[in-house]
């Protein structure tokens, strides 16, 4: 694949990540993680950019999940994800937690499938829009896989134990309906109104104060990496994230248009 397995586009407030390797089904390979962790690193950089979207290109597959053939090493043989070895799922892990740790938003747009390690970069981001005519599902145990500590992690805090379990031991595909009902999906909409759907809600979000949206998220990442009991290092620093708020510009400014019934101006500050 080329240069352009990986657009990034700009519109208005919000930025869009398109996996573009419809051919493939847009299936993530080493080179195109290493593009989506370092496109979210330097958009990260650019505060302008209030809300991202990762889509995939093409009507089939938002993405069909890890290219199968990235991970047998050079003399054929499966590679060790334990860490001892070869570990092919790093790049994987980088992109995953770039997306995690993206100080706006991150929504997935699930123009078509989502399978594998698809599913689990859609469940990496923090709100999932999904046409009524996808399917989404786990099978590293139809092949013989076995999945990672800090992926069943995501799973588990998204979907709760019990249907992590379902979906990883059964290796099932579930269509929109399923999907949103176990909450792999946040919205299910008409596949003909997923672009302006998503885009709107991009918007909507981005709409909103700067501070705000990148301290929500951070103190979210701080709870959920402390697994609800917040050490006080981390507590110290959201309450630093939530100080720093009140005192801010963008603070009175919310306030003031609220009152005077106008569309605040926030500018991050």
């Amino acid at each position: 694949m080329g240069d352009d397995m990986l657009l990034v586009e700009k519109r208005g407030r919000v930025g869009t990540l398109l996996l573009n390797c419809p051919k493939k089904r847009n299936a993530l390979n080493a080179g195109l993680l290493m593009k989506i962790r370092q496109e979210l690193q330097r958009l990260s950089g650019d505060d302008s950019i209030r809300t991202v979207i990762i889509r995939g290109a093409g009507e089939e597959a938002f993405c069909s999940g890890y290219d199968i053939g990235a991970l047998t090493g050079d003399n054929g043989e499966a590679v060790n994800p334990s860490g001892s070895g070869p570990n092919a799922f790093a790049p994987f892990e980088q992109a995953v937690e770039a997306v995690t740790h993206y100080p706006y938003p991150v929504i997935a747009m699930l123009n078509g499938y989502a399978f594998g390690g698809g599913c689990e970069l859609a469940v990496a981001c923090d709100i999932r829009v999904g046409g009524d005519h996808i399917r989404m599902g786990m099978t590293p145990a139809k092949i013989g896989m076995i999945y990672t500590v800090k992926g069943l992690m995501r799973f588990i805090r998204t979907i709760g134990l019990s249907k992590t379990r379902e979906i990883f031991f059964t290796g099932r595909t579930y269509d929109a309906k399923a999907a949103k009902e176990m909450g792999l999906l946040d919205y299910r909409v008409p596949s003909a109104d997923l672009e302006r759907f998503t885009y709107d809600l991009a918007e909507e979000i981005a709409g909103n104060a700067p501070l705000s949206l990148k301290g929500i998220k951070r103190i979210l990442n701080l709870i959920l990496r402390s697994e609800h009991r917040m050490d006080s290092d981390d507590l110290k620093e959201a309450e630093q994230i939530v100080a720093k708020v009140l005192r801010s510009h963008d603070l009175k400014e919310g306030q003031s248009a609220f009152l005077e019934k106008r569309p605040p101006r926030f500018v991050g500050k």
